[in-house]
Parts: structure tokens; C-alpha cells; sequence
């Protein structure tokens, strides 16, 4: 007789783990944000203006990148920027090919006149931190073997800008930015420079409850029980959120100042569960005297732009994630 598979833990909607520590990742909340999180299949033809495709970027891991190619403008410069983004999830849920990241991938390209390259990070509790930070510095050396034609990416060599890649990414995609940043602040990494960091809403935290995780509004996107189970699973076993990745502004992390890092926009949502120990990490960083910009988008909880239903139905979440996008923009520019 087959002995059935026991529940053992599950994340609001997002993640339930058995005991043959089996994990199911399929969305069991509300039906009509069940599209959100349905793959998209690659499309190598322009679509609204972007094309894309997944690329094998280590035949020895198997490890996958997703690439979203602007259509050529009359505007653009010969070579467009690169926007290396790790997507959110904390760390174990969450994959590029998503609709709500192609969603918002597709238009990012679009507006910022970038290609966006975005990989597949391993997720916890298959695979706790740090894998996810050395898949998405796995990519940032990969991006750097094609850029000395060590590795063939057609998309890349004709049309990337290997001089300005920034890496940006939303909630925990967003503590991944950081790790890479200061990784990539200690090689050499010619002749690919990393020109700026875009840390979106980042899952930064401490152990103790930050007043806004006692004040501001649950969302799908962030309630506290998916803020504590999903890092319970995904930092290595025994650590608290006091840890380097998920507190890079505490004692426990390397200080600030002795990173190297690229000039940082820090973006922030004002009614974010987490929006407290965020805005220590940019203080932080100020002390650090690094180069940071802070960017505040009013009235919006977390990564409130990924919510296409909000962003099309409600004028100001649109006008908000049109500000966000418009800020990434300009900061490209600038650098």
C-alpha cells in the first residue's frame, strides 16, 4: 500500500512542503491571481515590441537565463544597456518565465531601451542560501565570458553594452543585488562594468519586528507569515534574519565601507511591511558614504507593480509603477 504524503508546512497560497520533503510550488490562493504565476513560453518573434528566449549559460549545471530583446528604435545608441535582474520570491518561490515578471520584464525593456537577462535561481529549501547568490554571480561571469567571446550568445554580441550592466531586482531579489554588487566590487571583472544597483523593495530585515512589520497592510505579495516561513527555509539552517544576506546593514554582515560598490538607487515602497529595515540599509549606506539615491513610490505596499490586475484597474498603482519604471530609467541614463 502507498503510504500518502504528509503536509508538513505551507506559505499562505504560495508553497507547501511534505514530509518525503517534496515541495509544491502550484498556487492554491485566490483563482484570478493564479495567471500571474503561469509560465510564459519563449517567443523568439517580436511581441509588443520585445522578443525572448532561455539560453543555457552552463552546460555543466544546466543553469537557465531568460533574455528579453527590445525591438530596434531609430533612437537607439548601436548597443543597448544590460538590466541583469534576479526576481523576487523569498528565495523559494517565483521563476522569470512567470507572467507577472514578463509582464513587467517586456515593459522594462521596452521603456529603459535594455535587455533584460534574467536567471533561473535555485530555490530553498531544495536549495538554501547562498545557491541563489551563486547563481546570479554565475550569470554575471557568464554575461562577462561572452563579452570576451569565450561563450556565444548572439542577442549579447550584437546588440548588449557590456560597459553598462546594472543589476537590479525586486523583495529578495533585491538582497541578491547587493551580494553580487559587493562580489563583483572585489574581481575583476573587465571588460564588464557593473555601472549601478537597483535593490527594489529588498527583503532586508532583523530578527526582532521592525515597527512597520507591526504597522503596515498584509498583501499577497508580502504577509509576515510568508516573510518568516520562506526565510526560515531558505537561510542556511540555524541562521536568524539577522544574517549577512538578509541584514547586510547589521553587525553580523562585512561593513559597509570596506565594499566596493557601484553608485545604488534604492527604491522603496512607503506602505511596505518592511520599509523600516530598508530605508536602515540606505542610511546605512549613506554613512558608508556610498553613492545612493532613494526613490519612494507613495502609498504602495510591496512590489505592488507585479500585481497586473492592481496596476491596470487602479489609475494610481499605474501611475506609481510608471513613476518606478520612468526613475530606472533615468538612473540608466545617468550612468
Amino acid at each position: 500500500m502507498v503510504q500518502e504524503k504528509k503536509l508538513v508546512d505551507e506559505v499562505s497560497g504560495w508553497l507547501k512542503i511534505y514530509d518525503d520533503g517534496s515541495v509544491n510550488r502550484t498556487w492554491s490562493g485566490p483563482d484570478q491571481f493564479k495567471f500571474m504565476a503561469e509560465p510564459v513560453p519563449p517567443h523568439e518573434q517580436f511581441v509588443d515590441g520585445v522578443a525572448t528566449r532561455d539560453v543555457i549559460a552552463h552546460d555543466g549545471s544546466g543553469h537557465r537565463v531568460r533574455l528579453y530583446l527590445p525591438e530596434k528604435a531609430p533612437k537607439d545608441n548601436q548597443k543597448l544597456p544590460i538590466l541583469l535582474h534576479f526576481h523576487g520570491g523569498g528565495f523559494c518561490i517565483s521563476e522569470p518565465d512567470w507572467f507577472m515578471y514578463y509582464n513587467v520584464y517586456t515593459r522594462f525593456a521596452r521603456s529603459t531601451r535594455s535587455i533584460v537577462v534574467s536567471p533561473f535561481l535555485r530555490r530553498s529549501p531544495e536549495h538554501r542560501l547562498p545557491a541563489a547568490i551563486d547563481d546570479a554571480f554565475e550569470t554575471l561571469l557568464w554575461l562577462q565570458s561572452v563579452a570576451r567571446s569565450g561563450s556565444r550568445e548572439p542577442w549579447l554580441e550584437q546588440h548588449a553594452d557590456f560597459d553598462r550592466v546594472f543589476l537590479i531586482g525586486d523583495s529578495s531579489g533585491g538582497n541578491v543585488v547587493h551580494e553580487v554588487a559587493a562580489r563583483a566590487g572585489s574581481v575583476d571583472m573587465s571588460p564588464v562594468r557593473v555601472a549601478g544597483a537597483i535593490p527594489v523593495h529588498p527583503g532586508y530585515v532583523r530578527s526582532n519586528r521592525s515597527r512597520s512589520e507591526m504597522e503596515m497592510p498584509q498583501t499577497p505579495f508580502l504577509t509576515l507569515d510568508m516573510l518568516d516561513k520562506f526565510l526560515t527555509l531558505a537561510l542556511p539552517v540555524g541562521a536568524t534574519k539577522d544574517h549577512p544576506i538578509t541584514c547586510p546593514m547589521g553587525a553580523a554582515a562585512p561593513p559597509l565601507e570596506g565594499l566596493k560598490l557601484p553608485p545604488v538607487l534604492m527604491c522603496v515602497a512607503e506602505m511596505d511591511l518592511i520599509r523600516d529595515t530598508e530605508m536602515e540599509y540606505y542610511e546605512a549606506l549613506k554613512k558608508a558614504n556610498k553613492d545612493v539615491e532613494l526613490f519612494v513610490s507613495i502609498g504602495m505596499t510591496h512590489s505592488f507593480y507585479l500585481n497586473k490586475i492592481a496596476v491596470d484597474l487602479d489609475p494610481n498603482v499605474g501611475a506609481q509603477t510608471e513613476a518606478l519604471i520612468c526613475k530606472v530609467k533615468d538612473f540608466i541614463e545617468k550612468h
